[in-house]
């Protein structure tokens, strides 16, 4: 059974809440951008690279809830109606929440795994994205797992492994040459820097993917 390493002792109440703080602050920012790259239609990723999507499992789950979100939106202005200053912030929380919803979805459009020149990028949720060069690249490989535990960083069999799966489950294992840094979003234990010696993600093309791999390694 994968185990969760210790990670580093957590920092100070204040510490901690004002890092909780500027990270809500840069999600914000980057549900903007990602509505921004959707309206230009460009992806963030290199130009001499391949994108690679991981929201085939989700994006339903997704529709539903901006679906849900907007009918709510509706539901909410008919009841307060009568009340300007309330119907005035329940409309103003709620389009920001739809918002927030659509910036979500478009983050995993512009936000796809990518593979380049310069390594492979891995990316999840709204704020991970780490780049690993190819020289830290052993191999890569079409390989499936499933995790039942939410924790990123697992310790597998002595190794430690960065977990990023959709849902529970993972198509594609990359093997490092070595222990290796990464740096997490979030506060430690969770988040913050860690090692790890293998890579587990999720990609909507595992063949696709590793066939770009082949062209760099």
């Amino acid at each position: 059974m994968p185990e969760a390493p210790a990670g580093t002792e957590p920092r100070s109440r204040a510490s901690r809440a004002f890092a909780l703080v500027a990270r809500a602050g840069r999600i914000e920012k980057i549900i903007y951008r990602n509505l921004g790259l959707a309206l230009r239609r460009r992806p963030d990723v290199p130009a001499d690279g391949k994108g690679f999507h991981f929201h085939a499992p989700v994006l339903t789950i997704l529709w539903i809830f901006i679906g849900l979100s907007a009918v709510e939106l509706v539901i909410l202005d008919l009841i307060v109606n009568r009340w300007f200053v309330v119907r005035v912030i329940c409309l103003a929380v709620s389009i920001w929440g739809l918002v927030w919803m659509f910036g979500l979805l478009c983050g995993y459009y512009m936000r796809p795994h990518a593979v380049s020149g310069r390594g492979i990028e891995i990316r999840n949720g709204l704020d991970l994205d780490i780049r690993f060069p190819w020289d830290d690249v052993r191999s890569v490989a079409v390989r499936k797992h499933t995790f039942e535990s939410k924790e990123r960083i697992l310790d597998v069999d002595g190794s430690a492994f960065l977990v990023l799966p959709i849902l529970t489950e993972t198509n594609i294992e990359i093997t490092l040459e070595g222990p290796r840094p990464v740096t997490l979003p979030g506060e430690p234990p969770k988040g913050g820097r860690h090692t790890v010696s293998t890579v587990c993600i999720w990609t909507d093309d595992p063949q696709g993917f590793l066939d770009e791999v082949r062209r760099h390694l």
